[in-house]
């Protein structure tokens, strides 16, 4: 509760999944403002009806953080209303489940923006004041995707590969510089959040979004650096590492199934086309 306790909290993808389910927690912890960026009208508002209490604040703001004029018309709404961000969440992400062959240069460039170059510029934008007040914390919602190649998930994983690798440098840099800023990194697996229906995986259980809502707030309290989620995906660097490219295949590919957990993958029907 401390921690949150008259906190102003910024999360994009806010008006469903596991970053409603956040908002939701943020409220219940203390937090005195939210702010939520998100391309859904519809659940947008929805979602700012839903959150509506009497000690904390919401701004509810249609943006798509992959145009960098919807990014900057929104945190201007946001600094006049005189919220200094000390929680910022950079929840949003897209998926193109096709073989790489099939995307467009819009899909390459929607997956990247959204996933990786948006949040790096939306982080970017909020900083200076974060290391101004010396507080703060930035979670970054990367993948399991960001440890392990999959088929029919290229892009996805070459954008959360980005993210997984700035989020960690930008965690190291804000410690050597003793800015006060708390970086956490979080790789799940896949969520049964609509994203990913579809998807099939027949070893590892697709997760619950409320159980990975409430371990990424644990991890936030704890001030922890990274959190991946199930615990089997703490093994992934160490599998990787000590296994022969080929015998890697065999393992993750053919016994977890892996390689074919995207075949009949649909996605959420407003993105796909």
């Amino acid at each position: 509760m401390t921690k949150f306790k008259d906190k102003n909290v910024l999360i994009t993808g806010g008006a469903s999944g596991i970053g409603f389910l956040m908002a939701e927690a943020f409220i219940k912890r203390g937090a005195t403002n939210l702010i939520i960026f998100d391309i859904d009208e519809i659940a947008l508002k929805k979602a700012g009806e839903r959150l509506q209490s009497q000690g904390c604040k919401i701004l509810i703001l249609p943006t798509d953080i992959s145009k960098e004029t919807d990014l900057k018309n929104s945190l201007a709404i946001v600094a006049e209303a005189g919220l200094g961000i000390d929680i910022l969440i950079n929840n949003a992400g897209v998926v193109t489940g096709k073989n790489f062959i099939d995307h467009t240069f819009q899909d390459v460039d929607r997956n990247m923006m959204v996933n990786s170059v948006a949040p790096m510029k939306l982080s970017l934008a909020i900083l200076p004041d974060m290391i101004k007040k010396g507080d703060g914390h930035i979670v970054n919602i990367s993948s399991a995707a960001s440890m392990l190649s999959n088929p029919k998930m290229s892009v996805y994983c070459a954008s959360k590969w980005a993210m997984t690798g700035w989020s960690d440098s930008l965690r190291i840099e804000m410690e050597n510089e003793k800015t006060g800023i708390k970086v956490l990194t979080v790789t799940p697996y896949y969520i049964d959040t609509g994203m990913f229906e579809g998807v099939n995986s027949p070893v590892v259980p697709v997760l619950k979004p409320d159980t990975v809502a409430h371990k990424i707030m644990k991890a936030i309290e704890k001030d922890k650096i990274i959190l991946r989620t199930p615990w089997i995906i703490y093994t992934l660097p160490f599998v990787k590492g000590i296994f022969p490219k080929r015998l890697l295949d065999i393992f993750v590919g053919k016994f977890f199934g892996i390689y074919n957990s995207m075949d009949k993958f649909k996605g959420r029907e407003h993105e796909r086309g």
